[in-house]
């Protein structure tokens, strides 16, 4: 046994004595120490990934997520002491949409910077394993929001949480417990509504919650120069990043987050590294709007997102409010290894499919112009339905559903899309159909019968007819039909000491 097995092995006999007295006859607190889930090693391809890039097992580590990406990244320090990147998890699910959690039972998953100690980590989660992001934090508070168990954990299925995967939570939990174990009071938890870029801070410029996200953009761009976790203090309800006691001062300044801000610094080096990076940031943002740079839609009703290589795994998947692939890039990853197990229960996005959400996209345009897709002949099939005269004629003479095309409102795009050979067959199935419609119509209108009997024999009459009836249109919320609000489940967890999962011996 190695020295360093012998300390784990030491340290363990101590943190489990310690729980049991402690925990007293509490054999559930006892149980932690030994629970399965939670003692997972972290795996061999990973802990090799750190000797490559001089990581150790035990070194302190931070977490940074990203909605719009539908990502969660897992820094860890290097022995040079600045963080690098160890590895990205795609989010299998997120709900709410972009920006802040506000209120119990809003749906939304927070935002923000949180720290994560011990106790929060919750080996008996009800999914899978789990920690708690730690809202509402001092700013959170101040501004008066509420919300309780807000979490990250596995099963895939969120309601105001972060859900991954089971084996994908199963790594991350395992990446934390070590960092405790090397010492680590509370890792840092950074959640953003998209990577803090110039291109989609201007995507996002008319956001009504872009003041927030500048304001933890701050934070964001102090880890980007440095490398280092940001100290987070918070006072006039703002939150203030790598705050020092000012030279003339004979103590560190206490912050309050409802109270006034004391009298601070910022290190120079700091100050001057995040103040170059926002002149370059905000030069680009300019140009960006100046050359018209889209503003991205408002949520009009999706209820969060997933990351594309979860989507495109699930029928009818989508990304939601997430970004998304598209063509041969979804194929790929549908055929690809999906990053753990998707529960057969998973709950995707639902897509907006409201007419004015549709309409800036031009789709009845797209439609028309490239039929041959059949793209949106398959969602055109609720249109038999609207009992329009053409889809009841084919329908009642046998012709299926196969011509749906014909509804569409130009003429000439059926015209168009009709093969060739088949035309003679359909036309004379058309013609037999309105020559039945017209006789009937006689029956019940005397003055032409003398007239209409001979309208058989002319076949200019059927063009006439046909073009003279206005086309049938869609019904606008046909798509929408059997859409339905995503129902997840908040996980049921309790504050556990994670004092007493240092018994384990892996």
């Amino acid at each position: 046994m190695n020295s360093r097995s012998l300390a784990r092995a030491l340290l363990a006999s101590v943190a489990l004595a310690a729980s049991i007295v402690l925990a007293g006859c509490d054999t559930d607190q006892v149980s932690l120490a030994t629970n399965a889930k939670a003692n997972q090693p972290v795996p061999p391809k990973l802990v090799a990934a750190m000797g490559e890039k001089d990581m150790d097992l035990n070194s302190p580590i931070l977490i940074r997520l990203f909605k719009s990406e539908a990502e969660l990244e897992i820094w860890k320090q290097t022995r040079s002491g600045q963080f690098a990147l160890l590895k990205t998890y795609p989010i299998c699910r997120w709900s709410g949409d972009l920006g802040p959690k506000v209120r119990e039972g809003d749906r939304q998953a927070p935002e923000g910077f949180y720290s994560i100690n011990p106790s929060q980590m919750n080996p008996q989660s009800a999914y899978y394993l789990s920690f708690n992001t730690g809202f509402p934090n001092a700013f959170d508070r101040a501004l008066g929001r509420t919300g309780s168990q807000l979490m990250v954990h596995g099963d895939c299925s969120s309601r105001g949480c972060y859900a991954m995967t089971d084996e994908q939570i199963a790594e991350i939990y395992s990446l934390g417990r070590e960092s405790f174990f090397g010492g680590q009071k509370a890792f840092q938890f950074q959640a953003y509504p998209f990577r803090m870029t110039p291109v989609n801070m201007a995507k996002h410029r008319n956001n009504p919650n872009m003041a927030f996200w500048k304001m933890i953009k701050e934070g964001y761009d102090h880890f980007e120069v440095t490398r280092q976790e940001p100290k987070v203090d918070f006072c006039e309800k703002k939150y203030v990043f790598d705050a020092a006691k000012a030279p003339d001062a004979k103590r560190d300044p206490v912050f309050d987050a409802s109270a006034k801000c004391p009298a601070y610094i910022v290190p120079e080096d700091i100050a001057s590294a995040v103040r170059e990076k926002q002149q370059r940031d905000e030069a680009e943002y300019n140009k960006l709007v100046a050359r018209g740079t889209p503003v991205a839609r408002m949520n009009t009703g999706i209820d969060g997102g997933m990351n594309k290589v979860f989507a495109a795994k699930i029928p009818e998947g989508s990304t939601g409010l997430s970004d998304g692939a598209e063509g041969n890039t979804l194929q790929m990853l549908a055929m690809s290894k999906a990053p753990g197990t998707i529960p057969g229960t998973v709950n995707p996005p639902k897509p907006n499919f409201e007419p004015t959400a549709a309409a800036p996209q031009g789709e009845p345009v797209v439609a028309v112009a490239a039929p041959a897709t059949n793209t949106r002949v398959a969602t055109a099939a609720p249109a038999e339905k609207s009992g329009g005269f053409f889809s009841n004629l084919s329908r009642k003479m046998g012709m299926g559903t196969a011509d749906t095309t014909a509804t569409t409102p130009p003429p000439q795009a059926t015209a168009s899309v009709a093969p060739a050979p088949a035309a003679p067959s359909t036309a004379s199935k058309l013609k037999t159909a309105v020559s039945h419609l017209i006789h009937r119509d006689t029956a019940k209108d005397k003055p032409a019968v003398a007239t209409k009997p001979a309208e058989p024999a002319k076949p200019a009459e059927t063009k006439v007819v046909a073009a003279t009836r206005p086309a049938p249109k869609l019904p606008a919320n046909d798509a929408a039909a059997g859409g339905s609000q995503m129902a997840g489940a908040a996980p049921v967890v309790s504050s556990n000491s994670f004092d007493s999962r240092f018994g384990a011996v892996k």
